[in-house]
């Protein structure tokens, strides 16, 4: 063996889901070199339901990956190092998780990574319905060794409380669609579940909790009745209304708009303690880094391996996520960087006006006892126009006036255009895999080389294109859905929430193929979009949504970015600055020094990099 294998440590993963060894002639046993040895690297005995892989035995030439007919085989050499810090693995050929996510009392640890890299995995075992076997799932280890592997660390005195059972966790799941079928029993309102009454309730805290998320109202609703950001909203109030030893905060920000979503991040502020461990899991990076103390970057392959690193500052953390790159583990984990300039957008009015193409008219409607109104606009080619407002104030609605699926009350037409539109909601009802899909419904642009360039290649389309569309999960459905939109020949795209189900790193990409798709086929976009880093890069203009929720709103006419993100941060009380590396935009926190600076001068979203 060479001095460069001694330095690499073999990983073998077999996709359960894929490998099908009683629908194929076994090409990865057969091309084995080391099978033809007489070893047993690759065993697929009858009774097999997958092939088995000998991590030991295997030399990473990686043939049997090239021959599987449906590539079901991934081999990873990772660093020796690494071997000693496994945390979990499942079963042989599973995915294997290095190192913990380090909890500290008294403060929010944040958690970022991609989807698929052991981010449940981490808070299962933290959460203690899982026990950590650092990989010998054949011979699990006892707690007392367990204890010795962690000692010197923060998780020694973790395990050692869960051990003594004085950690008591709640939890707050990922996917809050589940909540209704779970509640049982004649106690299913909101009032009845969120009570002050009940023996583990943080009474000092529950009226605000309830005031912040907006509860109130919502108390002799059923949950099953609940929309989805208001299930979200539940789950939150469910969770930081008990007492707990340790919180766990699972993207707590899906559904939810900007105001909510700092709502949610204050209300997950407020169950620190000086002894409680708080851990929240958030694909918003501007959330994650309002809400989080200290952050651990989660990397690797995602269903491969997963690598926790070491916490660092909150700033430090998310731009080395965006980097892609740990200089104090001289660990890059991404080939390109993610670090983005937000478009400062033109203020040049003769300019916008010198792209002018099209212009809508003032608009109104009614949809029962809520009324929208929309002052007129006018929108250019290779343009970009964000959509801000809270929930319930007719963003959707007027999408689909764009759309012609709504007609405005007040008889006037929109223009004349093309439209191809992403709904909020995917449902997908297609019998047949993605490919089928694209070939029925966009086979000339899934076809040609630049869309494949351009679009599905950066979303990774390959990986999913010959899965069951009903099989799909949420982001997977989402990358379906946008490259499904822009396949389509239209004048003007309307994108409603591109960012929901995506994982931090999809939604900076996903931004990046939307924004080139636009400029590029010089056409138009309307985006609505809650992730305000993802919103900021993708404007060039900005459509403010003001007025009560669900009751009465109106729509301006589209403005520059600094102005439409300053009227909108404004309404919000929130001030943001940019981050003077990455070029993101951060939350102020409340009432600090900057946040009472920029208020005083009026300029809540502060464009120049300051730190």
């Amino acid at each position: 063996m060479s001095s460069k294998e001694d330095k690499n440590t073999r990983i073998a993963i077999v996709s359960a889901d894929r490998c099908k060894p009683s629908r194929c002639k076994q090409e990865c046993r057969r091309s084995c070199p080391v099978v033809r040895t007489g070893k047993q690297c690759i065993e697929v005995t009858p009774a097999s339901t997958i092939a088995f892989i000998s991590e030991t035995l295997c030399i990473g030439c990686g043939i049997c990956v090239k021959k599987c007919p449906f590539d079901a085989i991934t081999i990873i050499n990772l660093p020796t190092d690494l071997e000693s810090e496994v945390s979990m693995r499942f079963s042989a050929n599973s995915f294997k998780l290095h190192r913990l996510p380090m909890p500290r009392p008294g403060q929010v640890l944040g958690l970022v990574g991609s989807n698929g890299i052991g981010k449940s995995t981490a808070l299962k075992i933290l959460s203690g319905k899982i026990m950590p076997n650092l990989g010998r799932f054949d011979d699990p280890p006892s707690w007392q060794e367990l204890l010795v592997h962690y000692r010197g660390s923060e998780l020694q005195n973790y395990f050692q409380r869960m051990i003594d059972q004085k950690l008591r966790p709640v939890i707050k799941p990922q996917y809050v669609d589940n909540i209704p079928k779970a509640i049982k029993g004649p106690k299913n309102q909101v009032g009845q579940l969120l009570s002050k009454d009940s023996p583990t309730c943080r009474k000092e805290d529950f009226d605000y909790i309830i005031d912040t998320l907006q509860l109130a109202k919502l108390g002799s609703r059923e949950v099953a009745q609940l929309s989805g950001g208001e299930l979200q909203r539940f789950a939150i109030g469910m969770a930081a209304a008990q007492k707990a030893d340790v919180y766990m905060f699972d993207e707590p920000s899906s559904y939810l708009d900007v105001k909510q979503r700092l709502h949610a991040a204050n209300v997950i502020r407020s169950t620190v303690g000086t002894d409680n461990y708080v851990i929240c899991v958030e694909h918003d990076l501007s959330v994650l880094d309002y809400l989080s103390d200290f952050v651990c970057i989660l990397y690797g392959i995602p269903s491969v391996y997963g690598v926790v690193s070491m916490p660092a500052s909150v700033r430090e953390g998310i731009n080395m996520f965006l980097d892609g790159n740990i200089p104090t583990e001289n660990m890059r984990f991404r080939a390109d960087s993610l670090q983005f300039r937000i478009i400062d957008s033109q203020d040049d009015e003769a300019e916008v006006d010198h792209l002018k193409s099209y212009k809508y008219p003032d608009m109104k409607k009614q949809l029962g006892d809520f009324k929208l109104s929309l002052k007129s606009g006018h929108f250019s080619n290779s343009e970009i126009i964000v959509m801000m407002g809270e929930n319930g104030t007719g963003k959707t609605t007027f999408c689909r006036m764009l759309a012609g699926a709504l007609t405005p009350d007040n008889g006037v037409k929109m223009p004349a255009m093309s439209v191809s539109m992403k709904p909020q909601k995917i449902a997908p009802k297609f019998k047949g895999t993605v490919r089928q899909l694209f070939f029925k419904r966009i086979k000339a642009s899934f076809l040609h080389p630049q869309f494949q360039t351009d679009v599905c290649k950066p979303l990774r389309i390959d990986d999913i294109i010959d899965q069951e569309v009903q099989h799909l999960s949420g982001g997977e459905l989402q990358r379906v859905a946008i490259v499904m939109t822009l396949g389509v020949p239209a004048d003007i795209y309307v994108i409603d929430e591109p960012s929901a189900y995506l994982d931090s790193e999809q939604r900076v990409i996903c931004s990046k193929v939307i924004r080139r798709y636009i400029m590029h086929a010089k056409k138009t976009a309307f985006v609505v979009e809650h992730d305000f880093i993802m919103a900021t890069y993708l404007a060039d203009r900005v459509i403010v949504f003001e007025g009560e929720p669900g009751v009465n709103s109106h729509a301006n006419s589209p403005e520059s970015l600094p102005s439409g993100c300053n009227r909108f941060l404004k309404n919000l009380e929130v001030t943001f600055r940019r981050d003077a590396t990455s070029f993101r935009p951060r939350i102020n926190k409340l009432g600090s020094q900057m946040d009472q600076e920029q208020k005083a001068n009026g300029n809540y979203f502060f464009l120049e990099g300051n730190e």
